[in-house]
């Protein structure tokens, strides 16, 4: 039994492989929504990268895909496509709190079943300086971050405090990952191998 990851995101790749569940990547093809309901647009978006993999999956394969959007009342912020992007982004959430979204799909083609989540976690940025948000858009570390920044890198510098699961920040929200599992029929066996 294994994981069929639908997704090009190394931290989502790392966090896998620190649980030590067998797994194998497919990047999938997809234009992802980018407007609507944070939560929605997250699970929509989740949704899609499974499909896109669906018939590639093997007999014995969950597919597991997820997507991350940051929501700052109400309206979705994704990844920045310019340093000028990430910058007013960042700017936006100096010295307030925001929530990060991810939506979470997990479905096993060969029985049909399907789980749809959407994970929450509260993350509150101190009132840095301009001096900190310029030396890191200048570092580049936003690229493809949703919300601009990356709490397990030298974006940790923003961040004052953070409710629930940091792994979710980072890119996978693991506790609903594995208490999902825990419910699949079958693959109680991949959960209990897990830390």
């Amino acid at each position: 039994m294994s994981i069929l990851l639908a997704s090009g995101s190394p931290q989502r790749s790392a966090i896998l492989e620190q649980l030590a569940l067998p797994y194998r990547v497919i990047v999938p093809d997809v234009e992802e929504r980018d407007m609507g309901d944070p939560s929605e647009l997250a699970v929509d978006n989740a949704r899609k990268k499974a499909d896109a993999v669906a018939d590639q999956a093997r007999a014995d394969e969950l597919i597991v895909a997820c997507d991350t959007v940051v929501d700052v009342d109400g309206i979705p912020f994704g990844k920045p496509e310019t340093g000028e992007d990430a910058f007013t982004m960042l700017a936006l959430l100096r010295g307030r709190s925001h929530d990060v979204v991810s939506g979470l799909v997990i479905t096993h083609p060969a029985s049909g079943e399907r789980f749809e989540r959407a994970v929450r976690t509260k993350v509150r940025f101190r009132d840095f300086p301009d001096a900190l948000l310029e030396r890191y858009v200048a570092g580049g570390e936003w690229e493809g971050r949703a919300g601009g920044y990356a709490i397990q890198g030298t974006g940790a510098a923003m961040v004052s405090g953070i409710g629930g699961c940091y792994q979710n920040v980072v890119g996978l929200p693991v506790a609903m990952l594995l208490l999902t599992l825990e419910d699949i029929d079958g693959w109680d066996a991949l959960a209990r191998t897990a830390g």
